[in-house]
């Protein structure tokens, strides 16, 4: 137990160490460069954050750490428009447990790529899908959203946010109906 103990107590200070080389040099490599050439790197990767807009054009997704918000690099991105066919879906009356599926279908009405850089939906039981390639001017494409009706009886709507290169940055959708829940009876399914 006592070697365990120290063991961990240096994997703690290693990754201090690690965490304070971050912060303080960019980590160890900077520790042998000279100022010049740390000044050289830096003006370089600022010139390049303004060029592309903070994105990588290969897959349109930001170098920050996953999870923070992308607004303000998509807004440094040249902008377009996005049309939904149809914004909002009703799926009626479902049985609890039921997962309801619908495609959006969009449109890139702009001049310039569309980029989507995330969709999220209002709740865990909502989970979009999008293109992860840029859409060209004109081009379209699908998002997918699941909606899980276990444990959700009673009416439902629910939003997905979209985030964009677009004007606005966030443009929403919507999918909503009845969850009959499992004491009600079943739903009658269409013919």
């Amino acid at each position: 137990m006592e070697r365990s103990k120290k063991v961990q107590i240096g994997l703690l200070s290693l990754l201090a160490l690690l965490l304070l080389a971050n912060l303080f040099g960019g980590g160890f490599k900077n520790w042998f460069k000279s100022e010049n050439a740390r000044i050289r790197e830096s003006a370089a990767a600022s010139s390049a954050l303004t060029t592309s807009g903070g994105l990588s054009a290969a897959n349109g997704t930001s170098g920050n750490i996953p999870g923070t918000n992308l607004n303000s690099t998509v807004s440094n991105q040249p902008t377009t428009t996005i049309e939904y066919e149809n914004p909002k879906y009703n799926f009626g009356v479902v049985d609890e447990g039921e997962v309801v599926t619908h495609v959006y279908k969009f449109k890139n009405t702009g001049k310039e790529p569309l980029i989507i850089s995330n969709a999220k939906g209002s709740c865990g039981c909502t989970v979009p899908t999008w293109p992860k390639e840029p859409i060209p001017p004109g081009g379209s494409g699908e998002l997918k959203v699941e909606f899980n009706s276990k444990g959700k009886p009673g009416p439902q709507s629910k939003r997905v946010t979209v985030t964009a290169n677009t004007t606005p940055t966030e443009t929403f959708l919507e999918i909503a109906g009845e969850v009959r829940g499992k004491e009600q009876p079943a739903a009658k399914k269409p013919n």
